[in-house]
C-alpha cells in the first residue's frame, strides 16, 4: 500500500496543481480571446499583472506560447508597440482534437487519384466546399433567426460551436469576423482550399463580399475576416486570400 505523503509534501504537490491550474487558464483565455498582453489577461482572468507575467514566462520557457510585436491595422500611434502573447503550434496542440495526419493523407490520396497539379487541386478544393456545405445549412438556420446587422454575432455563436472560439467586433467601416481556434490549422497549411472554401461560405451566408485579412494557417494568431458595412452583391474573386 502507497504511503500517504507528509504533510508539507502535500502543501507542495497542492500549491504545484494551482500553478498548473492558472497556467492552464492563461493558456485558454489566450486560445479563447487570441493574442493578448499581460494587462488583458490579467483583466480578464482577475489576476494581478505580476502573477501573469510569471505563468507567461513558465509557459514561454515551456514552448506553449511565445511573445510578438501586436500587428496594428491602419494608422500606428507613437510609442512602442504593445506585447501580445499568442499561443504557438505546440500549444495549439494540447488542445487540438482533430486527426491531422489523417486529414492529410486523405486530401493528398485525393490529389493524387484525380491526377495530380491543377486537376488534384481542383478535386480538393471541391471537397472542401462539401465539407462545409453541411455546416453552412446549420450556420444558415442560425443567421435567418436575426436581424440582418446581427449576423455576423450569429455566425460567430456557431463557429464557437463547432470548436472555433469565434468573436464579432466592430471595426472602423464594417465588422471583424475572428477565429482565435482552427481545430484543422495544421492540415489547412497544406490544403488552403480548405480556407477559401470557409470564406466563400462567409460570404454568401453574409450576402456580402468579405475579404480574409489573416488566418492561423498562414502563421496569424487569429483567423480575421472582415466584413464591410455596406451589402453588396456577394463575390468570392478574393475568398481565403491572405494578404503577404
Amino acid at each position: 500500500m502507497r504511503s500517504p505523503l507528509p504533510a508539507p509534501a502535500r502543501e507542495d504537490q497542492r500549491a504545484h496543481d494551482e500553478q498548473r491550474g492558472t497556467r492552464n487558464r492563461v493558456a485558454r483565455s489566450i486560445l479563447d480571446h487570441g493574442p493578448s498582453t499581460a494587462a488583458e489577461l490579467a483583466l480578464r482572468l482577475e489576476l494581478t499583472s505580476a502573477a501573469v507575467r510569471r505563468h507567461l514566462d513558465t509557459l514561454v520557457a515551456e514552448g506553449v506560447v511565445e511573445a510578438r510585436e501586436k500587428r496594428v491595422y491602419g494608422a500606428r500611434g507613437r510609442g512602442r508597440p504593445a506585447k501580445v502573447f499568442a499561443l504557438t503550434n505546440c500549444g495549439r496542440d494540447a488542445f487540438d482534437q482533430a486527426y491531422d495526419t489523417l486529414a492529410q493523407d486523405a486530401l493528398r490520396w485525393i490529389a493524387q487519384s484525380a491526377g495530380g497539379g491543377e486537376m488534384g487541386e481542383a478535386a480538393v478544393a471541391a471537397f472542401a466546399r462539401a465539407r462545409m456545405a453541411a455546416q453552412a445549412e446549420s450556420y444558415r438556420q442560425a443567421l435567418e433567426a436575426v436581424a440582418p446587422q446581427e449576423r455576423a454575432e450569429a455566425l460567430a455563436r456557431a463557429l464557437t460551436a463547432d470548436g472555433y472560439a469565434a468573436t464579432a467586433r466592430s471595426a472602423p467601416v464594417g465588422e471583424q469576423l475572428c477565429q482565435h481556434h482552427c481545430p484543422v490549422a495544421h492540415v489547412a497549411e497544406q490544403f488552403p482550399q480548405l480556407c477559401e472554401a470557409e470564406t466563400e461560405v462567409f460570404s454568401r451566408l453574409l450576402g456580402t463580399h468579405v475579404q480574409r485579412l489573416a488566418t492561423i494557417a498562414h502563421g496569424d494568431g487569429v483567423c480575421t475576416t472582415f466584413i464591410p458595412k455596406k451589402t453588396t452583391t456577394a463575390s468570392t474573386s478574393t475568398a481565403g486570400r491572405n494578404p503577404a
